[in-house]
């Protein structure tokens, strides 16, 4: 199989992530894997392996004949079988199709608030949907959305994966105490409900017991993080709250800390979860999209009500007050990802898909 991953960005984000990992993965499996960047590069683009041929389109508008036409050389050069879009990337893959109507497209959607949606909101992707030969999901509810809504049959679910080996750099230092640090990775934006957290963090005085809370993703300087900012000064917590912005020695950063939050209020299936899990972090999770099947609450981690503060509170309190307990949830959920998500077992499943 002669196989590309399209992606509209190289940014750190769950989508991109996951065609990275693909792209990588696949370098060692088949007999040609490729990964474009539609619109725009990233902190991803320094871990693209060297087996795998990579191509920056530099998309300047939505229909970029320019682009189109540069893909499509692209292609028949490498004679490419299979585009394999992720996310809104879909749109460049077809327009590709249309001038070479023998490619295969499948089709990815990473994006967990859709399950949610309506077709009117969706229109131009159904429309479209009619050129995918497949449609892979990243949990049940977009299946369920695909199957119902889709102008196609074939529909897969294919959980995400991390990989326990890595390049990593060790550049970010987290300030705070050892054994007492929070993380919480995540673009600051909707709907990942970052407030919350602090919220939760302050009412319960953590930072008096020597926790601290870390904040690491891409800061958009806009109402949603400056609403987290305005909230830390409001209530004393400088030193004890930190923003880091977008890292790429993301692996580094997780092994500095003892417990992982994920609050959103909508989610597919995050990537950040498996990486909490692979550096042995004690996860508090939403139950929000595939979330609540990866976490058992209280077996491998603890999960809750993204719309009740009252929840977050109890859970984050439970997990900072026992080191027993956060060390048990976080040996089971490692072995829970090594027998269920590792990178072997699902490029497994995501060739037998490719295949159907």
């Amino acid at each position: 199989m002669r196989i590309v991953q399209i992606i509209d960005s190289l940014e750190a984000g769950g989508a991109e992530r996951m065609a990275l990992n693909y792209a990588n993965s696949l370098a060692e499996k088949i007999s040609f894997s490729g990964l474009i960047a539609t619109r725009k590069e990233g902190t991803l683009k320094d871990e693209i392996d060297s087996k795998v041929s990579y191509l920056f389109l530099d998309k300047k508008k939505k229909i970029d004949f320019r682009a189109v036409f540069r893909l499509r050389k692209y292609i028949t050069k490498n004679k490419v079988d299979i585009i394999h879009a992720h996310s809104s990337s879909f749109f460049t893959a077809v327009l590709v199709k249309l001038t070479l109507p023998a490619i295969k497209i499948i089709w990815h959607d990473h994006y967990g608030t859709r399950a949610k949606e309506s077709k009117k909101e969706n229109r131009i992707l159904i429309l479209l949907s009619v050129f995918f030969s497949s449609i892979f999901v990243v949990n049940l509810q977009l299946e369920e959305w695909s199957k119902k809504n889709m102008k196609c049959s074939k529909v897969f679910f294919i959980p995400n994966f991390t990989t326990s080996e890595t390049k990593t750099e060790k550049v970010t230092h987290l300030k705070g105490n050892d054994g007492k640090r929070i993380v919480f990775l995540a673009n600051l934006k909707n709907p990942k409900n970052h407030i919350s957290i602090l919220k939760a963090f302050s009412e319960l005085k953590l930072n008096e017991q020597g926790w601290s809370l870390h904040l690491i993703g891409r800061d958009y300087f806009d109402n949603y993080s400056n609403e987290i900012k305005i909230y830390i000064k409001n209530y004393s917590l400088e030193n004890d709250i930190y923003l880091y912005g977008a890292k790429n020695d993301v692996r580094y950063i997780l092994s500095q800390a003892s417990i992982g939050v994920l609050a959103s209020t909508e989610e597919g299936f995050p990537v950040t979860l498996l990486e909490y899990g692979i550096e042995k972090l004690a996860v508090l999770s939403t139950s929000a999209g595939y979330c609540s099947i990866i976490i058992q609450d209280g077996i491998n981690g603890l999960l809750f009500d993204p719309f009740s503060d009252e929840e977050i509170k109890s859970q984050l309190n439970k997990m900072t007050n026992d080191a027993l307990f956060r060390e048990k949830v976080s040996q089971n959920f490692r072995q829970s990802i090594m027998k269920n998500y590792s990178e072997e077992i699902v490029i497994k499943t995501l060739i037998l898909a490719y295949t159907n």
